[in-house]
């Protein structure tokens, strides 16, 4: 999954010119923890709401560009959300922004990539619920995982998101919950096939 299709477009701005206090006023009004700094058209800096704090008593005073962070670090539109994730966590930051040829195209913050992890899961899907398939020590393969997928597909009577995600060992899918509790016999013989294919399985809540 690439940023540009879980970052937050056209986010709003505030020039090194403005004050703490403008820049503040936006935030509240956005419920925004960070705003990226533009100049010219071009990203010179972030405003954090910690960066604000520092500097309590003296906000129409103070320019935002005497309190940003300089050179920011960015992603690209292109770049997958893990990497940016991964760029997360190894700064201890919660928000970047999103740079494509020199402007600010948005920005992606913990929340996005939050969601669209429930979005793959499924659990972000009202009455859904998810079946892991487990390699056992009798062996397996994902070739076999995907076999038994496509089988169980053709046994629901009702789907909801299909997704999947896994190691070399391990694969996942997510199932609506109706078919579990409207179809139970088809979902016990569904169970006995991933038995017979040394495939076991949990329902995760």
């Amino acid at each position: 999954m690439l940023v540009r299709h879980r970052m937050r477009q056209h986010p709003v701005t505030v020039s090194p010119q403005d004050t703490l206090t403008t820049a503040q006023e936006k935030m509240t009004v956005g419920h925004f923890r960070r705003l990226p700094v533009v100049h010219d058209g071009a990203l010179v800096g972030i405003l954090t709401d910690r960066d604000v704090r520092r500097h309590v008593g003296v906000e129409e005073r103070m320019r935002v560009g005497a309190a940003m962070t300089e050179t920011p670090l960015t992603v690209s539109p292109l770049m997958t959300v893990e990497e940016a994730v991964q760029l997360m966590l190894k700064h201890q930051i919660s928000g970047l922004p999103v740079v494509e040829n020199g402007k600010v195209a948005g920005i992606i913050i913990t929340s996005d990539v939050l969601q669209a992890f429930l979005e793959m899961t499924g659990a972000s899907t009202q009455g859904s619920a998810r079946i892991d398939l487990l390699r056992t020590e009798k062996g397996g393969n994902l070739a076999e995982a995907a076999t038994l997928i496509n089988g169980i597909a053709e046994k629901c009577w009702e789907w909801g998101r299909i997704g999947t995600r896994g190691a070399s060992n391990s694969f996942s899918i997510c199932v609506c919950e109706a078919w579990a509790l409207r179809r139970p016999q088809q979902h016990y013989r569904t169970r006995d096939i991933l038995s017979s294919a040394y495939i076991e399985w949990r329902t995760v809540a």
